[in-house]
């Protein structure tokens, strides 16, 4: 009988109910319960039973799919999943496969109904109690919060973590963080508020900073993105009526009363992110964050905060959209050979035949308006074609890539001929040594006087060695025609490539022949007067 056994482990302790160990109890028990027993295991270490993501979980299940075993075993219910809903549709998927699950510390097995009941009713609870433990670190949160302490991660622009020790109701000596002002960085965050209120545009803002040289703590350029996140962060401002009354009427849960709000400190907002392991931070819905008046100082007085947070929402729409282009075919491959930012699509005029114009405008060059680059612009229509063109010849016979590929493909025909030649010997003396030391070892077995023994040990000894040195020689070879077999093959794809671009790029749309450009495309690069075509794979083509 196959069996699969799963065993999970949040954290590595390497005791308790260890992997090992869990994997033990299920043996025991299945060699007791069934016959024959063969074992597939599948562990996991690391993980929680709430991430649906764990690497061993997601193979025993497709393993399942193809029918590699009839139950799966695991120590406890909860090393499975903690959720009612995961756990409901990993038991459908088994049963769908007439694959019966089996939790030993329950004692429940679903090839009975009394189990399959039971085994849902586990699951309930093991929910509830996770349910449970989530509403108790809220709950040790929200306390946490009306300390206003900062809890750790990546500090604010414009503050440090400070420690600092207090003393408890009980008299214990206790520490907490608090955040505390770095000078030069508040006035970096003071400036871009007021030219926000200034501009009233992100788009303004981020060629303000880029011209002005005013770079994030990390020494980049501030993007529209990074800076919204500074101006829509309560931790700049003040905690005073204005920001009260705002989060109030904006649903937010704010744990302070309205007397706290004395203009005196800053806001801290807690519960902000939805944090998952191997991904981005997501922010949560503003009405599940928690609010609270801090231990560091107001940076932004409360109106002032407030009208910026109506401005972006207003301009929302208008703030983040995209430049947008239908004809344009190079964007995303086009870079600016002065600075290396990529080359965007500008809308031009509408010529006298009715086609639109467009040209190609360094993003750099747009944002910092032409301090920090000065390339000039490419008319997106003539190059746009003069790619395709020059694309096209070199599908023809005759041309550079074209003779290239000719050329590779006779290299690597006689290289393989060669490589072929020199196994073939290599693999005969390799025969032949091996048949040499088998006659000796024979030798050996008949019986010789000890003065001939040594003489024959000393034979097989140095054609052993001359055998380790051929076969060495063997192994590289055979990688080296590998090696080969793969660029071969990668030369057959680039002439497939270049064949198939060359007749269908004309009848194609807009979409298609973008997907076949970047095909055959790694990067083009203007310098302001010339174009580069780097080729996958190829040498890159300059044409003025």
């Amino acid at each position: 009988m196959k069996i699969a056994i799963y065993s999970r482990k949040s954290k590595y302790t390497g005791k308790g109910e260890s992997i090992q160990n869990q994997i033990e109890m299920c043996k025991d028990y299945c060699n007791k319960h069934f016959d024959q027993c063969e074992f597939i295991i599948y562990e996991d270490e690391g993980f929680s039973g709430g991430d649906k993501d764990r690497p061993q979980f997601k193979s025993m299940m497709s393993d399942a799919k193809k029918g590699k075993f009839e139950t799966v075993v695991c120590y406890r219910l909860d090393r499975i999943s903690r959720n009612v809903l995961d756990f409901s549709q990993t038991l459908e998927e088994l049963n769908n496969k007439n694959i019966s699950f089996i939790s030993i510390n329950e004692q429940f097995d679903t090839s009975t109904p009394i189990g399959r009941a039971m085994t849902y009713i586990a699951t309930v609870f093991a929910q509830l109690e996770r349910e449970t433990i989530a509403e108790r670190i809220r709950d040790n949160m929200i306390q946490l919060a009306k300390t206003g302490r900062w809890l750790g991660g990546v500090t604010p622009t414009g503050f440090d973590s400070k420690e600092v020790i207090y003393i408890d109701p009980s008299g214990k000596e206790r520490k907490m963080f608090k955040l505390t002002p770095i000078p030069e960085e508040i006035k970096i965050i003071r400036l871009i508020y007021s030219k926000f209120l200034e501009l009233d545009s992100l788009t303004q803002l981020e060629t303000f900073c880029i011209q002005n040289d005013i770079k994030t703590k990390n020494g980049n350029d501030y993007t529209r993105f990074t800076l919204r996140s500074i101006l829509t962060n309560p931790v700049y401002a003040t905690a005073d009526e204005d920001t009260y009354n705002y989060f109030v009427d904006n649903d937010y849960e704010v744990y302070a009363d309205l007397n706290e709000f004395t203009g005196n400190k800053g806001i801290m907002a807690y519960n902000k992110t939805i944090q998952k392991k191997n991904t981005t931070n997501k922010l949560r819905d503003s009405s599940e964050w928690i609010i609270a008046v801090g231990k560091h100082p107001g940076i932004i007085k409360g109106s002032d905060w407030v009208r910026v947070q109506n401005m972006i929402e207003r301009n929302r729409s208008k703030t983040f959209r995209k430049v947008k282009n239908s004809e344009s075919l190079l964007s995303g491959i086009l870079r600016c050979g002065n600075c290396g930012s990529f080359m965007r699509p500008k809308m031009g005029r509408v010529n006298k035949d009715g086609i639109q114009a467009f040209y190609y405008i360094c993003e750099l060059k747009e944002k910092s308006k032409r301090e920090k680059c000065n390339i000039k612009n490419i008319k997106g229509n003539d190059l746009d074609q003069l790619v395709i063109d020059e694309l096209k010849k070199l599908s023809y016979e005759g041309s550079t890539l074209s003779r290239k590929i000719e050329k590779d493909r006779v290299s690597i025909t006689s290289t393989q001929s060669s490589l072929k030649t020199e196994i073939d010997e290599i693999k005969a003396s390799i025969d032949n040594n091996d048949k040499a030391i088998a006659n000796l070892i024979n030798s050996l077995s008949e019986g010789q006087e000890s003065s001939a023994a040594k003489y024959i040990i000393n034979q097989i000894d140095e054609l052993d060695k001359k055998n380790s040195k051929l076969k060495k020689r063997l192994l590289e070879l055979k990688e080296k025609r590998e090696s080969n077999y793969l660029k071969e093959n990668d030369i057959e794809i680039i002439d497939d490539i270049m064949t198939k671009f060359a007749t269908m790029i004309d009848t194609a749309d807009v979409i298609q022949k973008r997907n076949l450009i970047r095909s055959v495309v790694d990067k083009i690069i203007w310098d302001g007067e010339d174009i580069d075509i780097v080729l996958f794979g190829a040498d890159s083509k300059k044409k003025q």
